[in-house]
């Protein structure tokens, strides 16, 4: 089996290839549109290697939380009929403690450098 260049090597590439070399002979609107790319790949980058820990951790508050086991997709979609029926709220500590540490994981891989986010911890 090939192990290597990994899909996070082959990410890293692409933006070194767009930073050090495509972008710097870019202007204007081509120039943004590679800074978007940029941050695109890095927020996939992000997901991949943070994604499976916060989706697994998603999954345990939401065991503790409904009761039972499942998995992160079915347990996540009766959070939300439960919440959307009434039966559950955001009032109740331990949903609200769930919804601040989903925020807080997916924040972490789509931007971040949230001032937000820091403020939110602490920091």
């Amino acid at each position: 089996m090939i192990t290597s260049p990994t899909s996070l090597e082959l990410i890293d590439a692409v933006i070194g290839f767009i930073e050090q070399r495509a972008a710097p002979q870019l202007k204007d609107r081509d120039a943004f549109l590679a800074r978007v790319a940029v941050n695109a790949l890095a927020a996939v980058r992000r997901e991949i290697e943070l994604g499976p820990d916060a989706e697994a951790a998603a999954a345990e508050r939401l065991r503790a939380l409904l009761g039972h086991d499942g998995d992160f997709t079915a347990l996540n979609t009766e959070l939300c009929d439960r919440l959307a029926s009434g039966e559950l709220t955001a009032k109740d500590p331990q949903v609200l403690a769930h919804l601040k540490a989903s925020i807080i994981d997916q924040v972490r891989i789509d931007q971040p450098n949230y001032a937000g986010l820091k403020a939110l911890l602490g920091g």
